[in-house]
């Protein structure tokens, strides 16, 4: 997809992509080491690329992979970034087998917001944490969070109006409220809005280009939100470690290894602050996607609706959620179009080397799942919205093992991602035995990838109650 014919696209836009690469190879390499210098450039003076990677977001990703082949270095937030695309070249990352990449790639970004949560931490450490975090997210303790997840979704679902709906804004509520209900025990109540909106602006801090606590930056607003949510957790830990109830928050207060070691208070909160943020987001861009390309495709919505019908009204225990077949193709197919985590980052602990590439130690990088995802060498024809390319016939996200990677890979694969996606088709399913719903065929929806995607016009569909 190119940036011309890009929902929402404009001449400077174009302009951008088309004058700002100027070619120079990034860092020395060492002498008889027999590697090659990344290829790349610095874009823009004082912004680099910065611009453009907040505005075009997939198109960058993939203008850049095209122009400079699977690793290149770019000037991005006031740093040099190596950007890492492509499912050979991502693997030597996410397999890790010299431990040469670090987590702490992370910290850059949205370390002040999230700090200590399970994807910032590295090695030993982060194989501690998600052991016991595992002890969360066993078989029978998701068969009880179903339970909190169908209650709300089905009274959150039959609430809406029909009509012209935006579907992003009354679903990123509907599953902070799960959020609230499945890891938590209890409604956030009258701190919901607050909690939501912090949640918001930890995410978005990440790409701020004043990275100060300047009033009124996100970078601010970001620091702000992560005291608005400390305090929320901090307080409620004791009430949560004296509890016997079966939500994530007690699970993490009493989980202990085969040596009796338990989370500290400090790792609960910061543990709850990113499950909490994790979890309804993705949810949240995944939903949303699946409803637009639902709603411009009637034949697939009508088959969707179908199997739902077949399996009942619900509530669907764990077995006829997974008995969901097409849904979770269209699922998938998704998933792979709008990736909810477009990027990931990393940084260089030691001297190494990608597909022949010498990267030093310290090093800033980016790997672009979303580009994988768009790559016509392992999709056929990946523009297009076809749930079937899953399917056992053709199943094309096993042309190469990082072909489709929206839940990661490698030791830091999403502890979340069985559970994500029971809560997806339980909303789905609630939506499409409650709805139909459509969007005119020449609408085209805008992600803003200032952070994670989200239509920059809140997802405005026709609303038909069934």
């Amino acid at each position: 997809m190119s940036a011309t014919h890009m929902p929402g696209a404009t001449k400077f836009d174009e302009w951008l992509l088309e004058n700002t690469w100027r070619r120079k190879d990034f860092g020395a390499v060492p002498a008889g080491s027999g590697l090659k210098p990344i290829p790349g450039d610095s874009g823009l003076p004082l912004l680099g690329h910065s611009l453009e990677a907040l505005r075009l977001g997939l198109d960058f990703g993939l203008k850049r992979y095209e122009t400079y082949g699977p690793v290149s270095w770019m000037k991005a937030f006031g740093i040099n970034l190596v950007g890492i695309a492509g499912g050979d070249a991502i693997q030597v990352v996410l397999t890790n087998k010299d431990k040469a990449f670090s987590q702490q790639g992370w910290t850059y970004f949205i370390g002040p917001f999230f700090k200590r949560g399970l994807m910032l931490l590295d090695f030993e450490e982060h194989m501690f944490h998600r052991r016991l975090m595992q002890q969360a997210f066993t078989r029978p303790r998701i068969m009880g969070y179903l339970e909190h997840v169908a209650e709300e979704a089905a009274r959150g679902v039959d609430a809406w109006q029909p009509g012209t709906f935006h579907v992003y804004p009354a679903m990123k509520q509907l599953t902070l409220d799960i959020a609230g209900s499945v890891f938590m025990a209890s409604e956030l109540g009258a701190e919901k809005d607050a909690l939501n909106k912090a949640f918001v602006a930890t995410v978005r801090a990440g790409t701020s280009l004043v990275r100060y606590a300047v009033p009124g930056s996100r970078w601010n607003a970001g620091l702000q939100g992560r005291k608005v949510l400390e305090d929320f957790f901090r307080r409620n830990v004791p009430a949560k470690r004296a509890s016997d109830s079966n939500d994530l928050f007690a699970g993490l207060c009493h989980a202990r290894d085969d040596d009796g070691e338990a989370f500290t208070d400090d790792d609960v909160v910061s543990h709850m602050i990113f499950l909490m943020m994790a979890a309804h987001d993705t949810s949240t861009i995944t939903t949303t996607a699946a409803a637009y390309f639902l709603g411009k495709d009637r034949d697939w919505q009508d088959r969707a609706r179908k199997e739902c019908f077949a399996a009942g009204p619900g509530p669907l225990d764990i077995d006829a959620l997974e008995g969901l077949r097409d849904l979770e193709l269209v699922i998938k197919e998704s998933l792979r179009l709008v990736a909810p985590v477009p990027t990931m980052a990393r940084k260089t602990v030691k001297d190494t080397e990608v597909l022949g590439h010498y990267i030093p130690a310290d090093t800033m990088i980016g790997l672009g799942p979303w580009v994988n995802h768009m790559l016509p060498d392992y999709w056929t024809n990946p523009d297009d919205f076809d749930p079937d390319r899953f399917g056992e016939e053709r199943r094309e996200d096993k042309s190469h093992r990082y072909a489709w990677m929206p839940f990661g890979g490698g030791a830091h694969k999403c502890i979340g991602m069985h559970f994500g996606m029971l809560e997806v088709k339980t909303l789905l399913h609630r939506m499409l035995t409650t709805y139909e719903w459509s969007v005119p065929q020449d609408y085209r929806v805008r992600w803003d990838s200032t952070s994670l995607p989200a239509p920059s016009d809140g997802l405005p569909v026709a609303l038909k109650r069934l």
